[in-house]
Formats: structure tokens, sequence, C-alpha cells
């Protein structure tokens, strides 16, 4: 049975919208603490190019899962799960409210639903599977699922290379189509959520989706790179932005072109992150650009959460 003194507030929505930015204004209005829903912000070494948040940016408001592990390990949606359900937990000793902002989709729904008991993956397949990826690209992951788990080919995410990669490793360690453990049982959590989803017109995203780019690279994302290039055959570095950027180092591309295609690419990620998000009936749509955009989240809170 739901707390209703207690509220999660999901700020999610597309790369470039302005989740941060409007999170911690919320924050500051609230007097209450952030969980990022991202799955890459929370490694440590790529600021720059999972956009967390600075300091500056931060402005004092608490952040939690960003920063805090290392590119070596290997987090998944259970992992921040448990996670988040401890910092809530925390949090919800001293406030009534909460915020998650980010734009994982899997990661907010493993946190808003629970997520299916699963077998687990032999870490050598998986580490195969990867590196085979790594060599031969999407391609080859497209066709191996085709091939092995027809069922997932059929259904599954297929231009996604993280869901492929987990569910080619999860056939060749148990034997079985991971379809057929997503029973999507959904749990309920001793807390309201309220999921609030950013968007604005797709031609000013695409553009401040440019910018921000362009930005990166003048703040060292290059350098970022290069520090991390080393580990470039890590799941966690098959990441846009870095991805693109050693292409360039091996000189698989100019880096005008390297630029280019983390744009296009982060376009792309917009885009799927939208269509993720738009298959949640429960999100309310706001226009991240509203000069009264606090306002207009406050509005969907029950009386008593803000007061």
């Amino acid at each position: 049975m739901n707390n209703n003194t207690k509220t999660l507030i999901i700020i999610a929505g597309p790369t470039a919208v302005g989740k941060t930015s409007i999170a911690v204004a919320l924050a500051q209005k609230l007097n209450t603490e952030i969980i990022s829903a991202d799955s890459r912000q929370c490694y440590k070494g790529m600021s720059i190019g999972t956009a967390q948040a600075s300091p500056e940016e931060q402005q004092g408001i608490p952040h939690h899962f960003v920063a805090c592990y290392d590119p070596s390990v290997a987090i998944n949606a259970a992992d921040f799960e448990a996670f988040a359900l401890a910092q809530l937990a925390t949090i919800f000793q001293t406030n009534d409210t909460a915020i998650v902002c980010g734009g994982t989709g899997l990661y907010i729904k493993a946190l808003c639903e629970g997520l299916d008991p699963m077998p687990p993956i032999d870490p050598n397949i998986n580490a195969e599977v990867l590196a085979n990826y790594d060599t031969l690209g999407i391609e080859w992951l497209q066709q191996q699922l085709q091939t092995i788990d027809p069922e997932f080919a059929k259904t599954g995410e297929m231009k996604n290379p993280a869901r492929m990669l987990r569910a080619l490793a999860f056939r060749l360690s148990n034997h079985q189509s991971i379809i057929h453990f997503q029973k999507k049982t959904v749990q309920q959590r001793p807390f309201v959520i309220v999921k609030i989803g950013l968007q604005m017109p797709r031609e000013v995203l695409y553009q401040r989706i440019n910018t921000r780019v362009d930005i990166m690279m003048q703040q060292g994302l290059l350098q970022e790179a290069q520090k991390l290039y080393a580990l470039r055959a890590l799941k966690n570095l098959q990441t846009v932005g870095y991805r693109e950027l050693f292409d360039f180092m091996d000189s698989k591309l100019a880096l005008a072109q390297a630029i280019e295609k983390i744009k296009q690419h982060s376009r792309n990620y917009a885009k799927r992150q939208l269509t993720w998000f738009q298959k949640d009936n429960s999100f309310h749509w706001l226009d991240a650009l509203s000069p009264k955009i606090i306002d207009d989240i406050l509005a969907h809170l029950t009386p008593n959460t803000h007061k």
C-alpha cells in the first residue's frame, strides 16, 4: 500500500532537453535530493561525454548515482533499482519528496515497476559476445539473434545494441530466450510516483544536441576519450561520444566526421528515448521551454506535497 505522504518525482525525457537544470530548480523548491537515472553518468572519468552535472550546475543539491563507479564495473538496471530504493528510503526519512532525473528508460522502469527475476549470464560468454560485437558490429549482432534467438529477433529491440547484446549473451548462457522471463509483473512501491516527461519541438531539440556536442568538444571531450582509450572494448565505453572518437583515434574517421557522427547518433538516441517514454501512458508531458515549468510540474503533485 502506498504511503501517500511520500512522493517520488520522475523527471525524464530525451538527451539535451534540459532535465538536469529543471530537476535542480525543482529540488531547490522542494528542499530535496536528486538520484540520477543515467546508465553512464554513474561512472568516473566520463563527466564530459555523459553530461554529468558540474558542482556549479548542482547548486548545492545532493546528487546520487553520479561518478561513483569505475568504468570497468558492469552496472545494470537491477543494480540501479537496489541503489535507488535504498537511497530513497534514506531521503524519505527527512523529506516528503525525492527526485529521480535521467534518460535511461530501463532504469526508470526498474525503479518504478521492478524487474523480473532472471538466471545469470555467464561472464565469459558475455565477454566473448562483446568482443565479437566490437569487431564485427551491429549487423553481426542482428544476424546472430535472427539465427540463435528468432523469438527475440521478432519482438525485441533489434536496433538497440545494449538490449541485443544482453539477449544474445542470455540465450547462449541459458539456452532459452530472454523473452520467456519477461513476465512484466509490476511491483508496488511504498510511495507515490509522479512521472514528468519533458519535451520540446524536435528541430529545437536537435539544434540543442548539435550545440551541446560542440560545447563538449570545447570542454575537452577528445582528451577525456583519449584517457579512456585503453578501456574502449568495455560495454560501458560503447557509448555515443566516445565510440566515434575511438574511431578517430583508430584512423577510421577524420575528427570532423567523428564530431558529425556524435551529433547524428545523439539525435538518433534522443528519438529512441522519446519512443520509449511515450509508450508509458502514466507520464505527464510538459513543455521543457515553459517559463513556468516548475509550477507546471508542481501542479501534478498532490496538494500537501509542496506546501
